[in-house]
């Protein structure tokens, strides 16, 4: 089958959009790592409407959440090209593997952190 790439401007972001969605759907309901996090920033979500958390803490909240969806799609997408190329253990492919959640994990902190600052005030 050949790809044939649509050149115009309109129909052209369409269908990026449409695979983009596409590729979200399949993160959330296929990869469990995605679906614990999707989760947590759907609790999350919720508890700032609770907490009537302010414009400036819904845009941390926010770009906390969407910096761990990002992350954690990414690190999946280096997994699965990994375990692609090389299904068998390899030190060098493990090693990939590990920077990749590494990288996850220090998202993972900077949205536990902006979660620390925005809800402690609030229980306190």
């Amino acid at each position: 089958m050949e790809f044939k790439k649509d050149n115009t401007l309109l129909t052209g972001r369409l269908k990026s959009v449409k695979f983009a969605f596409l590729g979200a759907v399949k993160l959330i309901t296929t990869e469990h790592s995605i679906m614990v996090q999707f989760s947590i920033g759907i609790i999350m979500t919720i508890a700032g409407f609770y907490f009537h958390i302010s414009t400036t803490e819904w845009l941390f909240q926010t770009m906390a959440i969407g910096l761990i969806m990002s992350v954690e799609g990414l690190n999946t997408a280096v997994e699965k090209i990994a375990d692609f190329i090389h299904p068998n253990y390899h030190e060098r492919i493990g090693f990939i593997k590990d920077i990749a959640a590494g990288a996850v994990f220090f998202a993972a902190l900077t949205a536990i952190a902006i979660g620390l600052i925005i809800y402690i005030p609030k229980f306190l």
